[in-house]
């Protein structure tokens, strides 16, 4: 079913193209594909770089940054192609996007791509980047006392299918050696996670930037010490596409332009935190300047690791943890979640811009 989608006109335009009515439809139990998700072409062919005129991608963004950054970094304004962003939250309706055929790329965590191969969706990985591992945090609703992950039992649980989220939620119950059904999994959208938590609708919810330091804004509320949950998220966001784009050659061609530009636009912001801190998170998702750097802060610096076998193997080892919790109707393959062609093109942005591939050791 196709769904309306929205040209975000203004960095600061509220307006999204956000598809939550139809959200949990995208979720597991999704069987088919659009016939718009069918291979086209030659998948193994070298990534075509001509863009012919009039070329033009729709861009599925969240909370408006990869829009953001791009613009921010100068880099928006040399693609040379058309790109229309639409603005959605979460996963799950990103997914119901590529199924309808109303986004070509889109930016995501690792947990999203898992879906949509157990939905039957052909929307393989074309870049990756890396944050702090430790910039996931399991909030506790005030008045609430939960400072191991053993005490997680037989609590409400903010959950949601599709989502980085979800795996961080079951990486925890594994550790604590609990089960699913030890613990409420409450079902929400991710934009409810942070007023059902400080509003003791749910126990604990899974937050990440800005949502954690809008939640230490509320009296009463805790986290979960870093020590307990180190681990149970990866870091791990993901610039991928419906296969109809990168098999079509003028769109693949743009996306290997774009998977560029996505490198190079947040090494920027890496080498131009003050900048970005300012612009992106203060000027445009409204919070103070001490929160805007305790947010930079917590991400670190943006990595962009290789596409090649061992984030293969990372991305199976999520798979597994999942369905390990019995969370996955059937078993899929990482392998068949990526179009590993453009890893020689995310090799050379990192290389001609100065970024790394992996977090230098400390």
């Amino acid at each position: 079913m196709l769904r309306p989608r929205t040209l975000l006109t203004g960095l600061l335009g509220r307006t999204t193209a956000s598809l939550l009515a139809v959200a949990a439809v995208a979720s597991l139990g999704l069987t088919g594909c659009a016939s718009d998700d069918k291979p086209v072409g030659n998948a193994n062919a070298p990534l075509p770089t001509e863009i012919p005129a009039g070329t033009k991608l729709v861009v599925g963004d969240q909370a408006e940054r990869l829009k953001a950054v791009l613009q921010f970094s100068g880099e928006l304004d040399k693609l040379p192609f058309k790109v229309e962003f639409a603005n959605f939250v979460g996963g799950p309706a990103i997914l119901e996007a590529f199924r309808a055929g109303a986004a070509d790329v889109a930016t995501v965590g690792d947990v999203p791509p898992i879906h949509a191969l157990v939905a039957g969706q052909d929307v393989p990985i074309v870049a990756a980047s890396q944050t702090s591992a430790s910039a996931l945090k399991l909030a506790v609703a005030p008045g609430k006392t939960v400072t191991t992950l053993a005490d997680l039992k037989g609590k409400k649980i903010a959950y949601a299918e599709g989502t980085a989220q979800q795996a961080a939620v079951l990486r925890a119950l594994a550790r604590a050696g609990l089960k699913p059904s030890d613990v409420q999994l409450i079902r929400l959208q991710l934009a409810e996670f942070l007023d059902a938590v400080r509003t003791g609708q749910v126990d604990i919810a899974p937050l990440i930037e800005p949502n954690v330091t809008r939640l230490q804004r509320t009296q009463g509320a805790s986290l979960i010490p870093d020590s307990e949950t180190t681990g149970i998220y990866g870091g791990l966001a993901y610039l991928y596409a419906r296969r109809a784009t990168v098999t079509d050659p003028a769109k693949a061609a743009a996306t290997r332009a774009l998977a560029a530009a996505y490198v190079r636009a947040f090494q920027w912001a890496n080498t131009h935190q003050d900048e970005w801190a300012r612009k992106y998170y203060i000027e445009s998702q409204k919070v103070s300047a001490d929160d805007a750097k305790r947010i930079v802060d917590s991400l670190g610096t943006y990595t962009f690791p290789h596409l090649d076998q061992q984030l293969v193997d990372r991305q199976q080892g999520t798979i597994d943890a999942i369905d390990q919790a019995g969370e996955l109707p059937k078993k899929v393959h990482a392998a068949d979640g990526f179009d590993l062609r453009f890893d020689a093109v995310i090799t050379q942005a990192v290389a001609e811009s100065g970024a790394s591939f992996e977090p230098k050791a400390k």
